[in-house]
Parts: structure tokens; C-alpha cells; sequence
């Protein structure tokens, strides 16, 4: 699997990560172990968690797997704090006190002294920026974490903290994790042109469309799809419309006129996008999970890169 640099830091990682947030809950630690070994076996080297997944399950599991299947120098792991759930309810909190806090229990649960990539969740307007520089700083400084970035950040929201780490002189942020796909192109707005400016490399989470740009709801809702699940249903429901069927529908075109699967064609699409460097990509099943890898040999002609982006825009 091709290796791409992360933003414009010396971090090098593979062009595909795999996405852990289904691992604990509704992807048990066998199927995990199985989409584990296919993706290390493939050639990934990328492996993208959260301390909020699962309530640190997804975390768990990975630490639990990791050790049997490959040195822990050969991958490279991204976690993030800041997100977490508290009776039910969803709590953002990216204070120094929490996001530390967070970060320690990663490591415990990771079974790591440290982190390869380590990210604040998503912005908060109840914590100044600063405070969550500082614990990205700290976690540098201290060894906790090799390199830091931000997660679910608008393009403003980037670019003011890039620059404030860069004022503060404690080393630059590498990457913005953000929602990309066909289905998803507001980040070409601010997003993508800020990241670009300021030397943060993309990674782009739910590239499949939130797994409806397989095409698996062209006819209705599978029941072991996420739509069905009770963790993940309002999750893909916002792309069941109008506008996302005539998307769908061209990609299963392209796919047919290439021999490929819809997934490729997605996948491949977002991956070779400006400033992304890798496309996130979670699996219930191995089996599904091994129907997107293969997009690494995807290469879109021109005229069907076009035809896409004017369906999507």
C-alpha cells in the first residue's frame, strides 16, 4: 500500500487507515481481530481510534489485538479526546484536565507508552483554544503523543489553532480529520484550502457516505447494515435523499464501465482528492472490509473524476 506523508510533517503513514468506531459494539474482537490481519496484511500501516468509541471499547480491543499481529513500531496508532459519554449523553470537554485525562486512559487501554497521532476530538466554544493547545503541547512534550492534530474542525476553527501552535512554538499541528466523501464536499468551501495554507494534511472519516455509497440502500435497508443498527440508523438516515440516490447512481455506473465495485470507485475518488492523505474506512465484517482494500489498484480516468464531481457539487 502506497505510504503519504502526513501534512507537511516527516510522519509517513499508509494512504488508507482503518477505522476502529464500530470495534466493541456492534464489531465483536473476532471480526476486529480479522479486519486487523486483512488490513496489516494488505499493507496499511494507519489505525484510527477514539478514546468516545464505545466508551473506550474500540481502544481496548485494539490494544488487546495489536501485540499478535504486528511489532508495535509497524503502525501507526491515531487516537482522539474530547468526546465522551456520560449516562447516555454525549459530553464534549477538551480542557487540559480532561483531554490529559482522556489520553492516559487511551494508553492504558491501548496497552502503549504512546501514541503515534494524537487529536483533539472536535472544537468546543466552552474551553479557550488555547487550554486544548496546551494539552496537545503537553502531550508532545512529555512523550504521550508523537505528533498532535484536531478533529471535526471548520476551516477557521483550523487555521486559528495551526497558527496559534505555531505562534506558541511548540511544534505544528499535522492533520485535520474531517467528514469527506462524495456525499460530503463542504469541506472543499474552507476546510480543505485553510489545511492547505497552513501544512495539515487531511484525513477524511466516513468516505463511503456513511456506507451508503456502496450502494446497499439502492433498494432499501439492509438488517445488518448500520441503517438498522440502533447506534448508527439516524447516522446514515440524513443521506437517504433525493440528491444522495442520484450520486449513488453514478458511482454504481462508473463502477460497472471499470469492473470495480461501487466502494472502490468511492473510495479511490476522495483518496486522490488535493490535500487528503488518507481516507478512514470502518467495517462491520473482514468481509467488507477486504471489498474496499482492493481500491489501492483503483485508478479513475479523467473524464469519470469529472463526471462525479459535477453530479456531487
Amino acid at each position: 500500500m502506497e505510504q503519504r506523508y502526513v501534512g507537511t510533517s516527516g510522519l509517513k503513514v499508509s494512504r488508507l487507515a482503518l477505522g476502529t468506531m464500530t470495534w466493541g459494539r456492534d464489531t465483536d474482537e473476532h471480526e476486529s481481530r480479522d479486519q486487523l490481519a486483512a488490513f496489516l496484511e494488505a499493507g496499511g500501516t494507519f489505525v484510527d481510534t477514539a478514546a468516545g468509541y464505545g466508551d473506550g471499547a474500540a481502544e481496548e480491543v485494539l490494544g488487546a489485538l495489536l501485540p499478535d499481529l504486528a511489532a508495535r513500531e509497524d503502525v501507526v496508532i491515531c487516537t482522539k479526546a474530547g468526546i465522551s459519554r456520560r449516562s447516555g449523553e454525549r459530553v464534549v470537554d477538551t480542557s487540559r484536565r480532561a483531554m490529559l485525562s482522556a489520553l492516559d486512559g487511551s494508553l492504558t487501554r491501548l496497552g502503549t507508552d504512546h501514541v503515534d497521532l494524537w487529536l483533539a476530538h472536535t472544537w468546543s466554544d466552552e474551553v479557550p483554544l488555547e487550554e486544548t493547545l496546551s494539552a496537545l503541547e503537553l502531550a508532545v512534550s512529555s512523550g504521550r503523543a508523537r505528533y498532535v492534530g484536531v478533529s471535526n474542525y471548520a476551516g477557521w476553527q483550523g487555521a486559528r489553532a495551526a497558527t496559534l501552535a505555531q505562534l506558541r512554538g511548540a511544534g505544528a499541528l499535522v492533520t485535520n480529520q474531517v467528514e469527506y466523501s462524495l456525499l460530503a464536499r463542504a469541506v472543499e468551501d474552507e476546510v480543505v484550502p485553510s489545511a492547505a495554507a497552513l501544512g495539515l494534511g487531511l484525513m477524511a472519516w466516513s468516505p463511503l457516505g456513511r456506507g451508503v455509497l456502496t450502494g446497499k440502500y439502492r433498494t432499501g435497508t439492509p438488517a445488518d447494515s448500520r441503517a438498522a443498527s440502533p447506534h448508527f440508523a439516524s447516522f446514515v438516515e440524513r443521506y437517504l435523499d433525493d440528491r444522495a440516490r442520484r450520486i449513488v447512481d453514478a458511482v454504481v455506473t462508473a463502477a460497472d464501465g471499470l469492473g470495480c465495485s461501487p466502494a472502490e470507485i468511492a473510495l479511490a475518488w476522495v483518496r486522490d482528492q488535493p490535500g487528503v492523505v488518507a481516507p478512514v474506512v470502518g467495517a462491520r465484517t473482514a468481509a467488507q472490509l477486504r471489498g474496499t482494500l482492493t481500491s489501492e489498484d483503483v485508478v479513475l480516468p479523467r473524464q469519470i473524476r469529472d463526471a462525479l464531481d459535477e453530479v456531487s457539487a
